[in-house]
């Protein structure tokens, strides 16, 4: 009979599903996706106030849920184009990496997910799927069943996912809005 190897029992004992993850695009990746022609980002994270964190929820129907954005302002030369703002959501038990990248109006432009840690659910990096949220604002049309169509399978990864990009939309007419 042989040995029991106790450190790949341990080390099988501990994988969890993040076993499963897969880096689609880097930050830089996915900035220069959604910006083809930026010559430029720069980092603007936001720090909403009380009251901004207060009008997200009233638009977006959901809790601002932080004070604190990863937000980069797009710029070709001198001319800003957008802006691209960083999130994660749980997936089933997972985070979503993801980006959403904003018109100046705060419509979204396009939306990529970074990294999908989950075991089941990558369907949602379809293009198709994401095509679904490009020109659409907090106002309407950014809920599933509303505007966007779930994935048999990818139901909670695409509701979490739609209900960021909800938030997101929220928080640029909120505070980025031209």
């Amino acid at each position: 009979m042989k040995p029991i190897n106790v450190t790949a029992l341990a080390l099988a004992a501990s994988a969890s599903s993040s076993a499963f993850a897969t880096q689609y695009l880097t930050v830089e990746q996915a900035q220069h996706v959604m910006f083809p022609d930026a010559t430029s980002f720069r980092d603007v994270s936001l720090q909403l106030s009380g009251e901004q964190m207060k009008q997200v929820e009233k638009i977006s129907g959901l809790p601002a849920r932080s004070v604190g954005w990863r937000v980069f302002a797009a710029y070709k030369d001198d001319a800003q184009l957008g802006y691209v703002v960083l999130d994660d959501v749980i997936g089933k038990f997972e985070l979503i990496s993801y980006a959403v990248a904003v018109n100046p109006d705060a419509s979204v432009k396009q939306i990529e997910i970074l990294t999908y840690r989950e075991s089941h659910g990558f369907e949602i990096k379809s293009p198709a799927w994401r095509k679904q949220f490009v020109g659409k604002t907090a106002a309407a049309g950014l809920t599933i069943g509303d505007g966007i169509a779930s994935i048999s399978g990818a139901t909670l990864s695409c509701t979490h996912v739609t209900d960021g990009v909800r938030r997101i939309a929220a928080i640029a007419q909120v505070a980025l809005k031209k």
